[in-house]
């Protein structure tokens, strides 16, 4: 070879930055290094001589302590370790006068562009709510149902695609599952205005793509990053779900006013969505699971019942997840309704004016853009630096941002026909503090679950969190309004339903602000516990794994808060 494995590995390694595992996890490290073998690293640390990189590259497979300078040299990606890794080998593979490492962000780069999507798609519907809903003659109720069928079908199909990500090649599940959605959401664009419910089938059937998405991409980032560095590339990713929400109340809303029909709204995303597939096929890998955690070779898939019962007794990630629930119930209903509720709330009592509803959908995606992006990077900031002095800090930053969320969207919804100003900049701060959380609590899944079981944890928090989450949400709001208005069609009645109708939120931000408190005692023993069985220093289940809040030495863990 014309190179050495130093000058490969040199391009690879950036500046260092300051790990936040416990120290739970810090006394020994496993790793399996073969002194033949090309790894290609990205790495957070600094200045590595050549001979430590030689002393590393031949490490034995063996336990053995290592001191808290080098704890966080870990390897973001290691490649051909297993035949289903070979393609990603060659695409993440350095040459002379190569990329220095730009390829893995690339790779990030398409991630986030499909999520962009994702969300595009999923809300373009709510800036044209109004519209299809005098288009097919539908209740408050039965246009609730349009989100509810996606959410129903997303989650009922997540499961399956978390199994096959934990087993099989992930871009090519990931490509397939976006071209059907594509298709899905063009094809419901033609449906006349007699078959309402064949509609409501197509858009269910969106579900079924984008869940093949959202149980996946997340485990590729945590395959090839690790510490800080994973929770900025999460960052990025997340900054999907808010700002992409926006965009499709912008996007959706215009060009519907542009074009003269609600229909061209549902155009959009498919074009790009075939886009999308061919940027996977051509530059996202299958990355080797585990090994940006140091992984041990012989850390393999159970059964999915195993799975299922170890991640039911993961004390971390079941409040994560009902966490996470409450947050899917308030931006479900917000998503979905809260469009509408402004339109109402400027009216005289007669329908909201076209060019009205644009001009909400374009200041309401606005604030949900800005929102979003502050929100979620104060968000992974806080929870980042604050981890140096409280390990339990990612938890507590997502209860803050709940309890936060409630006060500013209780006199939101008050004011909203007094002041519009005022209220506009109330949603934006209830926002701000809603999105703390998105980046946060997708890195406690990936670090409190191991390696070969992350897709299905990713599939079984979607389950639940859109379950009891935004699943119902925008039904459950639709039918209190129905109830409320009695029958009425002046529009001002129903501005008064909805908006006490919308008042549950508050409620459900409280129980969220609670889940992710009692989060909070159990994540620094998880987190240990999965890095050691990541590493090869403890079972996959022991007896241990029923005791969460446990340390290495056997003594309760101290969370401050």
């Amino acid at each position: 070879m014309a190179e050495s494995t130093d000058d490969l590995l040199e391009p690879f390694l950036p500046p260092e930055e300051n790990g936040d595992l416990p120290d739970a996890s810090k006394s020994f490290k496993t790793r399996s290094r073969d002194p033949t073998r090309i790894t290609n690293v990205v790495s957070d640390s600094d200045d590595l001589d050549q001979s430590e990189v030689k002393m590393r590259r031949a490490a034995p497979l063996s336990p053995e302590p290592i001191d808290e300078k080098s704890r966080d040299r870990q390897p973001i990606i290691v490649s051909d370790s297993e035949s289903e890794t070979n393609q990603s080998k060659r695409t993440l593979q350095h040459s002379a006068g190569g990329t220095k490492g730009c390829l893995v962000y690339g790779v990030v780069a398409v991630l986030v562009f499909v999520n962009l999507l994702n969300y595009m798609d999923r809300m373009t519907l709510s800036g044209v709510l109004i519209d299809i809903q005098s288009f097919y003659s539908i209740s408050n109720s039965n246009a609730g149902l349009l989100q509810t069928s996606f959410i129903l079908s997303y989650m009922v199909l997540a499961p399956l695609f978390g199994y096959l990500g934990d087993r099989y090649n992930r871009k090519f599940l990931m490509a397939a599952g976006i071209l059907f959605w594509s298709g899905t959401t063009l094809a419901g664009s033609f449906i006349p205005k007699e078959h309402f419910w064949l509609f409501l089938m197509m858009r269910a059937m969106v579900g079924i793509g984008e869940a093949s998405y959202s149980t996946i991409a997340p485990t590729i980032i945590a395959d090839m990053f690790t510490k800080d560095r994973r929770t900025t590339m999460l960052t990025f990713f997340y900054f999907a779900t808010p700002v992409g929400s926006g965009l499709g109340f912008i996007v959706g809303t215009n060009v519907a006013k542009l074009l003269g029909a609600w229909q061209w709204a549902l155009r959009v995303t498919p074009v790009l969505g075939v886009v999308a597939v061919v940027l996977i096929l051509l530059f996202v890998p299958n990355p080797p699971r585990g090994e940006a955690d140091g992984g041990n070779h012989r850390l393999t898939n159970t059964s999915f019942l195993t799975d299922i019962k170890q991640l039911c007794r993961n004390g971390s990630f079941m409040l994560d997840t009902a966490g996470f629930t409450c947050v899917s119930f308030v931006t479900g209903a917000l998503a979905l309704w809260a469009p509408s509720f402004f339109a109402y709330a400027m009216t005289d009592g007669h329908k909201p004016t076209d060019k009205m509803q644009a001009d909400i959908a374009l200041i309401f995606g606005g604030i949900t853009c800005a929102a979003g992006v502050i929100g979620t990077v104060a968000g992974a900031e806080w929870g980042k630096r604050w981890k140096k002095s409280n390990p339990a800090a990612d938890p507590i930053v997502c209860a803050i941002g709940m309890l936060g969320c409630m006060p500013f969207l209780y006199f939101a919804l008050l004011l909203a026909r007094t002041n519009i100003i005022v209220t506009y900049v109330l949603v934006l701060l209830g926002e701000i503090f809603l999105c703390l959380n998105w980046t946060l609590v997708a890195d406690i899944v990936l670090y409190v679950v191991i390696p070969t079981r992350r897709s299905t944890a990713e599939a079984v928090q979607i389950v639940i969190c859109h379950l009891l989450g935004d699943a119902g949400s925008p039904y459950l709001i639709g039918i209190v309004s129905d109830a409320i208005a009695s029958g009425h069609d002046n529009y001002l009645i129903k501005y008064q339903s909805l908006k006490y109708a919308l008042l549950i939120n508050t409620f459900v931000c409280v129980i969220g602000g609670a889940f992710f408190l009692g989060c909070a005692f159990f994540i620094v023993g998880d987190r240990a516990r999965a890095d050691r069985i990541t590493r090869g220093e403890q079972a996959h289940e022991d007896g241990d794994d029923n005791s969460p809040s446990i340390n290495d030495a056997g003594r309760p863990i101290d969370v401050v808060i």
